[in-house]
């Protein structure tokens, strides 16, 4: 008996440990990224190398944010991610990346100039929209299809300020934006009409910028 008690109570000590590093973990992204507003976070996929076309996009975007004189955050990753950062990083602007933990390690790329690491992904997720006025959303997998839908969930349900959401690649979003209107909206009403407008899709990087500043003022 005395054996399980103490089973359960080496649990238990473990989970409230946790809970510190949890806090500790927001409490050093707040404090370190308290100066970076006004931010875009930037996503898109890891896997992406500098010849794809989307690396370009990427850098293209994050190299217009910095000269507007906003920071770009990114996951600090590789790919579109490291494109992004690129981009602000060569313009000299603020270049932030929010790195996570993984069993299989992603590399952090070169061009931050404020870094992160985080374990727990839903850290993170907070911290990406906390500062973050817009966001641009470049061709991703589930991860990036997960950081979009999450923000149009908060915008959808107020839990928090509405902010552009831009897809960058209209020929890549184009399928999921038909489905989207035509089975969850039309087919099955699902979503309601407005729920179109929390988002757009565009091609060029001047036009997610543009497409920005015309709602955001800094």
């Amino acid at each position: 008996m005395n054996d399980k008690q103490y089973v359960i109570d080496d649990l238990s000590a473990k989970e409230s440990w946790r809970i510190f590093r949890i806090i500790s973990e927001f409490v050093d992204g707040i404090e370190n990224l308290q100066e970076i507003y006004p931010a875009v976070t930037v996503f898109g996929s890891a896997s992406i190398t500098e010849s794809d076309p989307v690396y370009d996009l990427g850098r293209k975007v994050g190299r217009l944010l910095a000269e507007s004189g906003f920071s770009v955050v990114t996951g600090g990753g590789p790919g579109a991610m490291e494109a992004a950062n690129r981009g602000a990083f060569e313009a000299k602007g603020k270049s932030v990346g929010l790195c996570i933990q993984l069993p299989r390690e992603q590399a952090s790329n070169p061009y931050t100039t404020v870094r992160i690491n985080f374990r727990y992904f839903f850290i993170r997720k907070v911290m990406f929209v906390k500062y973050a006025v817009a966001y641009v959303i470049l061709p991703g997998g589930f991860g990036t299809m997960d950081e979009l839908f999450e923000a149009l969930t908060l915008i959808q349900t107020n839990r928090i300020k509405p902010f552009p959401v831009i897809l960058i690649g209209k020929d890549y979003w184009k399928d999921l934006v038909s489905w989207i209107k035509k089975t969850m909206l039309v087919k099955h009403r699902m979503i309601c009409p407005d729920d179109m407008d929390l988002f757009q899709a565009v091609d060029d990087p001047a036009a997610a910028v543009a497409a920005i500043k015309r709602i955001v003022i800094i």
